[in-house]
């Protein structure tokens, strides 16, 4: 089974119900950097050493999806990372730009290209129970980011 694991270095949309701004038009947002797993076990060695980063996202994303609902400075754009999984049992963390959190779900569109998943496209909409997130992400115009907790830690990661 080949797995994949995206960094969480990209841009999002605008907050609240504004209409989605397209995340690639901003010029200074971070880019979506593929990190591969190229057999089962490398994929789980690369998911149980994400645990301790994605427990602290999570920990913090009660507070960032409050500021999102709150509305976002103009141009700073919000993104979560979460796994699809399709029928053949593959796995793709990907990102997704969020236009809206309600209910206990996620509401977006997914923002990766898809590389292994079936049944999934860029730009698809998506929704998802909060318990599935992986990372969040706040990028601010000028590229830098808030959150990205566990997108920072892949940067790093070397199995």
């Amino acid at each position: 089974m080949k797995l994949i694991a995206r960094l969480l270095v990209a841009c999002g949309v605008l907050a609240g119900t504004l209409p989605a701004q397209d995340p690639f038009s901003l010029p200074n947002g971070p880019r979506d950097q593929p990190l591969t797993a190229s057999s089962g076990s490398d994929a789980v060695r690369m998911f149980f050493a994400m645990e301790p980063y994605v427990a602290h996202a999570r920990a913090s994303w009660p507070e960032a999806r409050r500021r999102f609902l709150a509305g976002l400075p103009d141009r700073h754009t919000f993104f979560v990372t979460t796994r699809l999984r399709d029928a053949g049992g593959r796995i793709e963390q990907v990102f997704v730009a969020v236009d809206s959190v309600t209910d206990g779900r996620v509401h977006g569109r997914i923002w990766s290209q898809i590389l292994v998943v079936e049944g999934y496209r860029l730009g698809q909409r998506y929704a998802f129970p909060e318990a599935e997130l992986i990372d969040w992400m706040i990028a601010r115009p000028d590229g830098t980011t808030e959150g990205n907790i566990v997108g920072r830690f892949l940067d790093i990661y070397r199995p």
